[in-house]
């Protein structure tokens, strides 16, 4: 099972993994490693730089970005690779070769990429899209669409994006992508399942479009994760994958909220008394000399290290249950020890409470709605007309021009309605925060 978990094959198209040829004088670089570099020097990458984690255009150069919450998540995730190499190490001693650094760079690259696909102004962005497809879907231009590919548009989710942009468009367009490891891949995958699943599970998340969908039971199928033909497991690393960006997210929004002044230290205290051992965080807080910011990055060091260590002995502890085909909803469900489970608890809550739903967060929030929405109306529209008429010279000068403005992302004459709209929010979601605001303005004659 584990020699095809942790598959080098790259992945080139459907039902096309293979081998890269190994260069002699390259092998100080393994496969996973390239596949790191693949991530890391990617544009859309680098772009998260520009987008939301939780506060849109935020002016406080200390807060998160998508950018470096994905760095943070990455170097948790290496940890928690190593940790687990050490247990599959352990495990399979007389059955395979195992490296813990290629199970580090595995979980870490899966890390870098689970924001990829991530629309600008963070899940604002995401909420946006899927309710001006849901408010438009009786009209003409999305009433020609079959009911899962609609379905895709309705239930639009970045992680289902992510899968899209490294297995598909960016590199290599509709040959792979980035060509990345298919244990990359599979570690990458969250919600193995298709939006037409989220019903059935009761779940808002998915990890593929209609278009990937052959692509991805290929994939599954070849990393041996495939249970029917209906049904998938997930790749037993992306539980570590998930658990760091989990712990991160949990955490780390509290350096935002009190870097920003939305919560103070009080507000937070009985979150590290679960998280941290007391003794340990009563010498933080009396740290005058420390400002609110430097202590609360003192407690979240604490924590993370201590969530860390757990959940390493959870996925020992839960093994053959991960692996199996009854797997659990996740590692932080498995925890036995209340005290960390409430304060992981307690530090997601208050976000949800309080900083989620912070006043000037909340005015940009609506102003991204405009911005989103514009997007759509027009680029969507253009496309339908595009897709009507098969020839761009006859549409109407305004279709035309948002067309040009999308360059080489724009939809092609004889796609599909489908693939088209799929080429438009493939445009929509690799755009920055700034620039949706800077081509919306273009687009309703603002941008003077």
């Amino acid at each position: 099972m584990w020699d095809k978990l942790l598959s080098e094959k790259r992945c080139y198209g459907v039902n096309d993994f293979k081998y890269e040829p190994q260069n002699t004088q390259e092998n100080y670089r393994k496969s996973f490693h390239k596949d790191y570099d693949r991530v890391i020097f990617s544009n859309p990458f680098r772009r998260l730089s520009k987008k939301t984690q939780v506060h849109p255009l935020s002016k406080n150069d200390h807060v998160h970005n998508r950018l470096t919450h994905s760095l943070e998540v990455a170097s948790l995730g290496r940890s928690l690779g190593l940790g687990a190499g050490d247990i599959l190490q352990e495990k399979f001693k007389n059955e395979l070769k195992i490296d813990p650094y290629d199970i580090a760079y595995i979980i870490q690259t899966a890390c870098l990429a689970h924001d990829i696909g991530n629309p600008p102004f963070g899940h604002a962005g995401e909420e946006v899209i899927k309710e001006w497809f849901k408010k438009h879907k009786h009209e003409e231009y999305l009433k020609k669409l079959k009911e899962e590919e609609l379905n895709d548009f309705i239930n639009f989710d970045g992680n289902a994006q992510s899968f899209r942009i490294v297995s598909v468009i960016e590199n290599n367009l509709f040959e792979g992508g980035m060509n990345l490891t298919c244990a990359i891949l599979g570690t990458l995958v969250k919600y193995p399942y298709s939006s037409a699943k989220c019903d059935e599970f009761k779940k808002s998340k998915f990890n593929y479009f209609q278009s990937e969908k052959t692509l991805f039971d290929s994939l599954f199928d070849e990393l041996g994760l495939k249970i029917d033909e209906n049904h998938f497991k997930r790749h037993p690393l992306s539980f570590l994958m998930e658990a760091a960006d989990d712990i991160c997210y949990g955490l780390l929004d509290l350096q935002d909220a009190i870097e920003l002044q939305i919560i103070t230290l009080n507000e937070i205290e009985d979150i590290f008394d679960s998280l941290c051992a007391k003794e340990k965080k009563e010498q933080i807080y009396s740290r005058n000399e420390f400002s609110d910011s430097q202590k609360v990055s003192y407690l979240v060091a604490v924590a993370m290290n201590n969530l860390a260590k757990y959940t390493l002995e959870v996925f020992k502890n839960n093994f053959d249950k991960v692996c199996s085909n009854n797997q659990p909803k996740d590692l932080i469900e498995l925890f036995e020890k209340d005290e960390l489970k409430d304060g992981l608890k307690k530090a997601k809550e208050l976000g949800r409470e309080k900083i989620f739903n912070e006043i000037r967060k909340v005015e940009l929030e609506l102003g991204a709605y405009n911005i989103i929405q514009t997007l759509l109306g027009h680029l969507i529209k253009a496309a339908y007309s595009l897709n009507t008429h098969k020839d761009i010279n006859k549409l109407s000068f305004r279709d035309r021009r948002a067309l040009t403005l999308m360059g080489s992302m724009r939809p092609k004459d004889g796609e599909s309605l489908y693939h088209m709209y799929q080429r438009v929010l493939d445009y929509i979601v690799g755009m920055t925060d700034d620039f949706a605001k800077h081509t919306a303005h273009q687009l309703i004659g603002m941008g003077y």
